[in-house]
């Protein structure tokens, strides 16, 4: 397994490795919701805490550990995604540090970004992506099961997040042969958003039309 860095893209979002000018950017996606960062992360990009965690993951960047990726929407960054606890050996990697501001929530960035990972992931030789998910998140135990996630249980209390808080954590799983199964899934989601997106233009277009 062969996980490299690289932009990824498709009609609903583009991910870019981290890079500097990525910095500011996610900075003010991430400080668009405050107080999510307390409860439900391990890390936290929020308010004063942002430096610190930028920091970590570019050294963990740099040491091929982690793959973070600035996620892009219309040309604005709107959150961020990575590989973690990448294993070549075992074949494994695992998707999480994910965060999306409000208004990119609920709708095709997270399905089409996990649908450029998977992909990536799958392609570069992988046997296993894992998620873990923090026990209290139910919004993205939801979002991994309507991925394709298998729910392989809790491993209790195994992280102490930034607060102090004890987390126990939600494993998923997707298998190299489950992908194209979930494959066939995320795509028709993903048709779906657009054929939504393509009539809201026409929508618009025709009420433009219309006589005042």
């Amino acid at each position: 397994m062969n996980v490299t860095s690289a932009v990824l893209e498709n009609d609903f979002v583009r991910l870019e490795p981290f890079e500097e000018r990525h910095k500011e950017p996610l900075r003010v996606a991430c400080n668009a919701d405050p107080e999510l960062w307390p409860a439900l992360y391990s890390i936290s990009f929020g308010g004063d805490q942002f430096d610190a965690s930028w920091d970590r993951l570019r050294g963990f960047q740099a040491a091929g550990t982690w793959l973070p990726f600035a996620v892009i929407r219309g040309g604005e960054v709107v959150g961020v995604s990575a590989f973690i606890d990448i294993h070549p050996t075992y074949q494994t990697v695992e998707i999480g540090c994910t965060y999306y501001r409000p208004e990119a929530r609920g709708g095709a960035v997270n399905p089409a970004a996990k649908r450029l990972m998977l992909e990536h992931a799958f392609a570069a030789g992988a046997n296993r992506v894992a998620f873990q998910v923090d026990q209290l998140n139910l919004r993205s135990q939801a979002a991994v099961t309507k991925l394709g996630g298998v729910r392989e249980g809790v491993m209790r209390n195994d992280k102490i997040t930034w607060t102090g808080r004890i987390r126990s954590s939600v494993i998923f799983s997707i298998l190299a042969g489950e992908w194209p199964a979930v494959r066939t899934g995320l795509d028709a989601r993903l048709a779906a958003f657009g054929q939504a997106g393509a009539s809201a233009l026409r929508m618009s277009v025709r009420e433009k039309s219309l006589p005042t």
